[in-house]
């Protein structure tokens, strides 16, 4: 397997930080770009198993933090939804020059990473599936706990969730497997069921039972890459 550092620019004179993940082997082949949660970071151990998971299937995977966020440029507290999908875009931008890669495109994408994923999928036509684990269905819960008192949340975050835009996930996004923890405390679960309703055929629901918000547990968490890579087998 290769292993790759990079950088992509984004539009603040920053950049961010990228990983990506190579199967053995000379032929192209297609890329599965993971997007981490609120607070998070690409070195979370579910997408160190992941990209173990995917090269060993022939996928390449490409991890990134988003600005503000592990060794990526910025302060987390400046971004937004809006600046989560510039990033997103950089790192596709980025990857579309490696010789390894081919056209195919996936994204997967953990909580707040995953609402930014469906937000990618819809806004483009190269994503040939979707994956997310515990994402949120829309931003009301996160709003009424305070949106000023959360980490990672700044004024900028605010303003954009109050005047509405990305303040939902979209509708009409196809090929989208919606998986989540029955013990998430986070999302709770009926957020899965709101994504799963406004989605586009086809498209599959897979609840975790006893998943917390973060798949802690090692088992839940195989469970969660096992069902990932059969569809992004199937789609991509």
């Amino acid at each position: 397997m290769g292993l790759i550092a990079g950088r992509a620019a984004v539009g603040d004179g920053g950049s961010v930080a990228l990983v990506l993940h190579l199967p053995d082997g000379t032929d192209r082949v297609p890329c599965v770009l993971c997007c981490h949660g609120l607070g998070a970071s690409k070195d979370s151990d579910k997408y160190l198993l992941l990209a173990d998971e995917m090269t060993a299937a022939g996928f390449a995977v490409a991890r990134f933090d988003f600005r503000g966020c592990g060794a990526s440029s910025g302060r987390e507290d400046e971004t937004t939804i809006a600046t989560r999908l510039e990033d997103a875009t950089a790192s596709l931008d980025w990857l579309a020059g490696h010789a390894r890669l081919d056209s195919r495109r996936a994204v997967l994408g953990s909580s707040l990473g995953g609402y930014v994923a469906l937000h990618l999928a819809s806004e483009r036509t190269d994503i040939a599936a979707v994956v997310t684990w515990n994402a949120p269905a829309d931003l009301s819960e996160l709003a009424a706990r305070n949106l000023h008192d959360r980490p990672g949340i700044g004024a900028s975050f605010v303003a954009e969730y109050r005047n509405g835009r990305y303040a939902a996930a979209p509708s009409g996004v196809a090929r989208h497997l919606v998986i989540h923890g029955d013990a998430d405390d986070v999302v709770p679960l009926a957020h899965a069921g709101a994504l799963h309703g406004r989605g586009a055929a086809p498209q599959e629901l897979i609840v975790i039972a006893g998943g917390d918000h973060r798949l802690t547990d090692l088992g839940h968490r195989r469970e969660a890459v096992a069902h990932s890579l059969a569809w992004f087998k199937r789609f991509v």
